[in-house]
């Protein structure tokens, strides 16, 4: 093997491991997100941790081995990709526009139709762009999909322009707009900070601690999309030629097809090993910010706390003391 395939080389249980603490970082603290109808938090929660759930099991599957064990799972765990790609963006715009409506509301008032109304707006953008991009993509699916071993299923695109308006350009597109919100919202914040705590005292389930630690994850979201994004782009145009569209026929001629790659061939090529070793570890990287960001703050503190003391119960143990420095002793 070649000093470049060298360089990504690693026990492919490292990433498996990784994957499944992501997946637990980004679902524990979910149940008292939704408690506060955080739904752009929410989305980015659920749609992170399934991504780590569907890497965790591919890497499983397919350690050591190319073998199309499971061609209805790969159906289904490609098809999720293209979502999730397009869906964590999405989610963070979310969490922007949310951010940008709080500093620029005029009334500080937010009534029942009104909150319902942004989260019918949210789940369109975090739950019916991701679902419309899995429909686009299949317009230009060259084949089934692939499968490289000790990463599992990868969906295909054939590299068409087509493929650039469908599929390629848009993480791109939506990590530009959500930039966008998050900079009026840091500017409209700096004109009205005066009024900025009258504002959030409207939204009950939101304080200046958790809007900074939104703005926080959003902007980190946003600056890892973008660059990741334009060098996807520019991998696609400077990998191989763009192909002329022929048409669905011509598209689809051999779509049955399976790609099959053990980890000598695709570790030949640097620019597809690193492409393909980014794109699985950016969600585990997604969901450890979440977690820097709020699995450690006082609301998750406090859950842990009482989650801690309910188990207790149950085993027959008291806990007394602040968090993570008391004692336990024995009721029984």
């Amino acid at each position: 093997m070649n000093s470049d395939s060298e360089v990504l080389t690693y026990p492919n249980w490292v990433f498996t491991m990784f994957a499944f603490f992501g997946f637990l970082m980004s679902i524990i603290p979910l149940p008292w997100h939704l408690e506060a109808w955080n739904t752009g938090t929410c989305l980015f929660m659920i749609w992170t941790g399934l991504a780590c759930l569907n890497q965790f099991i591919n890497s499983i599957i397919w350690t050591g081995n190319v073998i199309n064990w499971a061609p209805v799972w790969c159906d289904i765990s490609t098809r999720f990709m293209i979502g999730s790609a397009v869906a964590i963006p999405a989610a963070s715009l979310c969490i922007n526009r949310r951010l940008y409506y709080i500093a620029t509301a005029n009334a500080v008032t937010i009534t029942k139709s009104e909150r319902r109304r942004a989260v019918l707006v949210d789940l369109g953008i975090g739950i019916g762009i991701p679902v419309l991009e899995m429909v686009l993509q299949y317009i230009d699916q060259g084949h089934r999909f692939n499968i490289f071993e000790d990463i599992g299923c990868y969906p295909f695109t054939y590299n068409t322009w087509v493929a650039y308006v469908v599929d390629v350009t848009w993480p791109l597109a939506i990590g530009c707009v959500s930039a966008v919100y998050c900079i009026l919202s840091i500017r409209s914040f700096n004109k009205r900070r005066a009024q900025f705590k009258e504002l959030l005292s409207a939204n009950n389930n939101l304080n200046s601690n958790r809007y900074f630690r939104l703005m926080c994850l959003a902007a980190t979201e946003i600056l890892c999309t973008i660059p990741l994004s334009c060098w996807s782009i520019y991998l696609n145009v400077t990998s191989e030629p763009i192909q002329p569209w022929k048409g669905w026929d011509d598209t689809h001629s051999d779509f049955s097809r399976v790609g099959q790659y053990p980890s000598v061939i695709w570790h030949l090529n640097k620019g597809t090993a690193i492409s393909l070793e980014t794109s699985r570890w950016f969600v585990v990287f997604c969901s450890l910010v979440f977690f820097a960001y709020f699995g450690f703050a006082d609301e998750a503190r406090k859950n842990y706390r009482a989650a801690i003391d309910s188990v207790a119960k149950r085993v027959g143990l008291s806990t007394g003391g602040s968090f993570g420095s008391s004692l336990w002793s024995s009721t029984g």
